[in-house]
């Protein structure tokens, strides 16, 4: 039995998020906690797994209030290292039509960039069941070479190897070089999470189904490829097998963290049912309960503070797709 069900590496950070105007007409931001990995474990949280998380905030104020989000949130913060010289780092939310997001990134350099293989707890490499980790951690040096020198501690302990790209171009230096790292993560993972823009980043293509056999046929080792569609519903593919089911219509306040709710759901069912002899109707309840969360996570500003209960989930899936 290992001590932690799933640990996390990448950023953890502050999303300034729109939350409307002053009495001055001026523009208001709220402060909320983020950080794609970081959402991922508070979202498993809520579904009685127990996580850590591996990654660097600055020693400043956000750093101290991204720190306690994640105890109070009941994630160990056992990997998480302090950057006296580098501030936390800040993003900038701005929402469009739809719940659709833009960001601004204030990272050059910003704290999480600054995990080394040295900051790396091995205990919790160890000591897990799945390891997650994304490509913000996969930029610049020396988060780089952290992130796979986890990535391969974990593998040599057993762990299964969770992937997603949550590609945000501003922070590359090029697409050509945001292509090679995720192609990296693409051949390290046992299970991905892709979204449907990214897949074509990957692929060339937007037929779904071409694009998840590019994929698997150039990384056969992937034993359960995810995609995110927004209003296309989530697909899942694992052996011979293919799954669509259709996204909750409910109406959007905010899309953060909606990827990182059902990579959340996805992989507490991966915990509770293995990735051998999976059926249809496994994945098909997989993809509504993920599906599910998502669509309340949609409805709230935030993510990794506000993350939907079983219960929340559970009500929402017995009323049923609209």
């Amino acid at each position: 039995m290992k001590q932690y069900d799933v640990a996390a590496l990448g950023e953890l950070l502050i999303d300034f998020t729109e939350s409307g105007t002053s009495a001055s007409g001026n523009r208001l931001l709220e402060a909320n906690p983020g950080g794609a990995p970081c959402n991922v474990l508070s979202m498993l949280q809520k579904l009685g797994r127990h996580t850590a998380f591996i990654g660097k905030v600055g020693q400043d104020a956000f750093g101290d209030m991204l720190e306690a989000a994640l105890a109070e949130a009941g994630i160990s913060t056992l990997g998480l290292k302090r950057d006296e010289r580098v501030h936390t780092t800040l993003a900038f939310v701005h929402t469009l039509a739809g719940g659709e997001r833009s960001f601004s990134f204030y990272r050059n350099p910003g704290a999480d960039m600054r995990l080394s293989a040295e900051d790396l707890e091995e205990t919790l490499l160890s000591s897990c069941r799945i390891f997650h980790f994304g490509t913000l951690s996969l930029t610049d040096e020396p988060c780089r070479e952290a992130t796979r020198t986890a990535v391969r501690r974990a593998k040599q302990a057993g762990a299964l190897i969770s992937f997603d790209p949550n590609l945000r171009e501003s922070l590359w230096d090029s697409l050509d070089h945001a292509r090679e790292e995720i192609d990296w993560g693409l051949s390290q993972c046992d299970i991905l999470k892709i979204s449907d823009n990214e897949l074509a980043f990957m692929t060339g293509t937007e037929d779904f189904d071409k694009g998840a056999a590019q994929i698997r046929k150039d990384h056969p080792q992937i034993r359960m490829l995810n995609v995110t569609a927004g209003e296309n519903g989530s697909l899942s593919y694992v052996g011979n097998l293919r799954c669509r089911v259709p996204v909750f219509s409910v109406p959007a306040v905010e899309k953060t963290g909606a990827g990182d709710t059902f990579c959340a759901c996805a992989l507490d069912y991966v915990l509770e049912h293995g990735l051998d002899n999976l059926s249809q109707r496994d994945l098909q309840e997989m993809l509504t309960f993920a599906n599910a969360a998502a669509a309340l996570i949609i409805q709230r500003k935030g993510a990794l503070k506000v993350m939907p209960s079983e219960e929340e989930i559970r009500q929402l899936l017995s009323r049923g797709q609209a």
